[in-house]
């Protein structure tokens, strides 16, 4: 048995936490050293894929590559703001995080909401639908209707989850995200400020450069660091050995560890995604800057093989679609029928 299959003691995690907590502590220096090897590269690349387009289109697309996975890394400084850990000053790091939320199409107010809540609320069966990617459970699945379930096999298909559901999400979704607006009317403030600073970006950037080389420059950006910020999030919490219980079961600090994943991932992936894969200790800690992470992790041994999974082994998690509570594990469709092959 696996490290994984087992509920981790509650002095276990009282013992990582006290671990974690020096890391808790944003390094200013640090922190525009990351923010600037971050913005000036993605805006040099940038001025790249705009001088190329019209001349080397094939360049352009390649451009797109690193192009994204800077913005991907932007993200992540963003994410970071939005825990406030990124900066000592809530206000710098809210500042920060509205300017990076016009370039990434996320909302900064209502990013940290949504987020936090998933934070407060992961692994709690009782508590799903706020920050998560749906998902049901086995008895959930088989007292739907046939339309119900083949919407959720839709839904829970690759091609949506990593094709259609980013686009929807942050090109759409994000623009009037009713979801926490109807419980937190003020989070419209900063919905609006973002897609009018959107708007005046592309409004500004279109008039300069031309609104055709704009969209050709920009949608691969958006499409490639959309679908590999969404990936990264799924491959988070939607493993094997994931954590779920019922309200009455649940524990948050057990959930802190036990209900994120650490994608152990090669660098320069793990630069770009800002060590954002050590998710487990993310979740322990979520004042931890994500340079500290790296540091956190090699003091704790036991977090090392916790639920860990590399970048093949991740592939496997796309098939995985409902929570087995007899097993305590997510399955797949295929498995749910050979289950019900087996019982038959």
């Amino acid at each position: 048995m696996s490290l994984s299959d087992t509920i981790v003691p509650r002095d276990s995690i009282q013992k990582w936490s006290r671990i974690a907590r020096p890391h808790a502590r944003p390094d200013a220096t640090r922190s525009v050293l990351q923010l600037l090897t971050t913005v000036m590269p993605l805006a040099g690349l940038w001025a790249a894929m705009m001088l190329t387009v019209d001349h080397a289109w094939w360049l352009t697309l390649l451009l797109s590559l690193p192009a994204a996975a800077f913005t991907v890394r932007l993200f992540i400084i963003q994410h970071d703001c939005g825990h406030r850990s990124f900066f000592r000053s809530s206000r710098l790091n809210d500042v920060i995080g509205f300017l990076i939320g016009i370039i990434t199409l996320t909302p900064h107010d209502y990013w940290r909401e949504a987020h936090n809540l998933h934070h407060a609320t992961c692994g709690n069966l009782e508590q799903r639908g706020i920050g998560d990617v749906s998902v049901l459970s086995v008895a959930e699945y088989g007292a739907l209707p046939g339309w119900k379930r083949l919407l959720y096999r839709l839904y829970r298909n690759p091609a949506v989850i990593l094709g259609i559901g980013p686009l929807y999400v942050f090109a759409l979704k994000y623009r009037f995200p009713l979801d926490l607006i109807r419980r937190h009317p003020r989070l419209i403030v900063s919905v609006m400020a973002t897609n009018l600073g959107i708007a005046g970006a592309i409004a500004g950037l279109g008039l300069g450069f031309g609104f055709v080389d704009l969209l050709i420059v920009q949608t691969p950006i958006v499409v490639l660091s959309c679908t590999a910020g969404v990936w990264l999030f799924y491959v988070q919490h939607q493993f094997e050995h994931t954590y779920w219980r019922d309200k009455d079961r649940w524990d948050f600090h057990e959930a802190s560890v036990m209900a994120s994943s650490f994608y152990d991932l090669p660098q320069p992936l793990r630069w770009f995604s800002g060590n954002i894969g050590i998710h487990h200790i993310h979740h322990l800690s979520c004042r931890i800057p994500n340079y500290r992470l790296g540091k956190c992790l090699a003091e704790i041994p036991a977090l090392q093989t916790l639920n860990r999974i590399g970048l093949r082994d991740s592939l496997s998690c796309l098939c995985l679609a409902l929570w087995d509570e007899s097993a305590q594990r997510l399955i797949s469709f295929r498995k749910l029928r050979q289950l019900k092959l087996a019982a038959a």
